[in-house]
């Protein structure tokens, strides 16, 4: 079934994923959209991208609320309205990625947490000079390589969903200590406007797929 898994990340943090195989058409059928939403969806070119966020929208319903308890802020970070469902789930943060044929929202009961989903392509290793200490993937073969500096990218996406500050810099203003993939875990730091702040991140693989959660330390 679409619905593919979840993850129990802490006592307080859960990650869901979806996997869009259903037509546009069927996943439509299935989700209750508010006008808003509707609007965005219609201007989306990518039936890749409409699927995400569909997606998305029905592991907001699995988990008990629907897209009308979904809103975003001003800066874009999304919110649940918990007083306007009838789940008694005490729910005060969620994240939210998508990548290629998969969903996944996290949330969280007391923690700040932000997540990514990036899929697993070589391509990769071809930017990773632009965004991050590629020191970190000496002595590894090119597979490990590989799916490292796809979770670098996603700590540092995930920790950029955290602040959601103009002028974050992924090479300049976040870092991250050593790691290995068997670690499944690190941490890392931003040190931007004066401020230096550290986060902890848990990494999983979803069939060839990275997913990230970072929250702050």
């Amino acid at each position: 079934m679409p619905f593919h898994s979840s993850i129990s990340i802490s006592p307080t943090i859960t990650a869901y994923f979806w996997k869009n195989s259903e037509t546009l058409e069927d996943l439509f059928d299935q989700v209750l959209l508010k006008d808003s939403s509707i609007k965005r969806l219609e201007g989306m070119q990518s039936i890749e991208h409409k699927k995400g966020f569909l997606g998305v929208r029905m592991l907001v319903q699995h988990i008990g609320f629907t897209d009308f308890d979904l809103v975003y802020d001003a800066t874009g970070k999304p919110h649940l309205e918990t007083n306007n469902t009838i789940t008694s789930t005490k729910i005060k943060h969620i994240s939210i990625s998508h990548s290629h044929e998969f969903s996944s929202i996290c949330v969280s009961t007391d923690e700040i947490i932000g997540v990514d989903l990036e899929k697993v392509k070589e391509k990769v290793l071809r930017i990773a000079p632009r965004f991050m200490d590629v020191t970190h993937l000496e002595d590894l073969s090119i597979e490990k390589q590989t799916k490292k500096a796809t979770v670098i990218w996603g700590v540092k996406e995930a920790i950029f969903k955290i602040k959601n500050e103009v002028g974050i810099s992924f090479p300049d203003h976040i870092s991250e200590d050593s790691f290995t993939l068997e670690d499944k875990s690190g941490s890392a730091h931003l040190h931007f406007n004066s401020i230096h702040e550290s986060f902890s991140f848990q990494f999983y693989e979803i069939e060839s797929f990275i997913f990230v959660c970072a929250k702050p330390k």
